[in-house]
């Protein structure tokens, strides 16, 4: 078991994921950086999806019932067990009755701590991630406060001592890339607002959560039209549409929005492109005030990033097993 002596900013329970319910309204949720949360797991001896915290911004305070292997990955925040400092991106042993807490973030904005046998809440719609929108899943559907006892799961095979190696490790920088496929509603815009989606750099506001990320920067132009029946009057209205997690809105054609694993499955904004899975990685370690370039690829260039990306998780999965 373990006790939340502080909640930090906003920790949440998050496993893979939620998939299959996103038709009725529900989204996947899960770790908001699928790689850091699977490599944390693997550190740890876990199943890669199993059940940890997402840390954000600030960690909490854990004081810790039992013996434990932990692991934190993702954003530079570096774990204390009473008081002395632990490496990132490695296992590492805590005691009975240790308290493990945090320093101050550097770098990225989402730590992720994964404890041998995984954090063991009930499994609701076959997930424990935490739905906050929905208050479904996780420790009461909700972040972690101060009081709370996390119930661990049994481990199957701890390892302290396991590293990840330096290369394979995300760069978490404050100017990034991210790649994008245009449309479906790209055609919404000019010519002119296409060009300048791409040619912005586009500054990260504070407005950043599980549901979108908002981004400042332009004004990106788009096409007169007669509002078809069904649509609103705002220049970026259409008539409803899902939602792929990803899409990126630009309501009323000002700071453009990429919607992530808490986001609502549909509604009325035209999309103009969509984040590459694996990239999402890299807005999820966004803090605010990161400068974003969008780059547009094309299905194939997609399609070959993606089988990279999954690569990458095998040689993780292959050198920490």
């Amino acid at each position: 078991m373990i006790e939340v002596r502080k909640p930090g900013l906003s920790t949440t329970v998050q496993d893979a994921g939620r998939p299959g319910y996103y038709d009725v309204g529900i989204p996947p949720s899960g770790a908001l950086d699928q790689f850091s949360l699977r490599t944390a797991n693997h550190l740890v001896g876990n199943d890669p999806g199993a059940a940890a915290l997402e840390c954000v911004y600030l960690g909490p305070e854990l004081a810790f019932r039992g013996d434990a292997v932990v692991a934190v990955a993702g954003a530079s925040m570096i774990p204390r067990v009473d008081g002395e400092e632990r490496p990132l991106w490695e296992s590492f042993p805590v005691s009975a009755g240790e308290v493990l807490d945090f320093g101050f973030l550097t770098a990225g904005a989402r730590a992720y701590l994964a404890v041998s046998g995984g954090i063991d809440v009930p499994e609701v719609l076959g997930s424990r991630s935490t739905y906050g929108l929905g208050t479904l899943g996780g420790l009461a559907g909700r972040p972690l406060r101060e009081g709370d006892v996390l119930p661990v799961g049994v481990a199957a095979a701890p390892a302290a001592g396991r590293v990840l190696p330096v290369g394979l490790r995300p760069a978490l920088a404050r100017d990034v890339e991210v790649r994008v496929l245009p449309g479906l509603y790209d055609h919404r815009l000019t010519a002119e607002g296409r060009e300048a989606f791409l040619a912005t750099t586009w500054t990260l506001t504070p407005v950043a959560d599980r549901v979108g990320f908002r981004y400042q920067g332009a004004t990106l132009a788009t096409v007169d039209r007669e509002p078809p029946f069904g649509a609103g009057q705002d220049p970026s209205n259409i008539v409803d549409a899902p939602y792929p997690i990803g899409s990126i809105q630009v309501p009323g054609g000002v700071e453009p929005i990429v919607l992530h694993r808490d986001a609502v499955s549909g509604g009325g904004y035209m999309m103009i492109a969509t984040v590459l899975s694996g990239d999402l990685d890299v807005v999820a370690q966004s803090a605010p005030n990161t400068r974003t370039r969008f780059v547009a690829v094309d299905l194939d260039e997609a399609l070959a990033v993606r089988t990279e990306y999954r690569s990458r998780g095998r040689r993780v999965a292959e050198l920490l097993s």
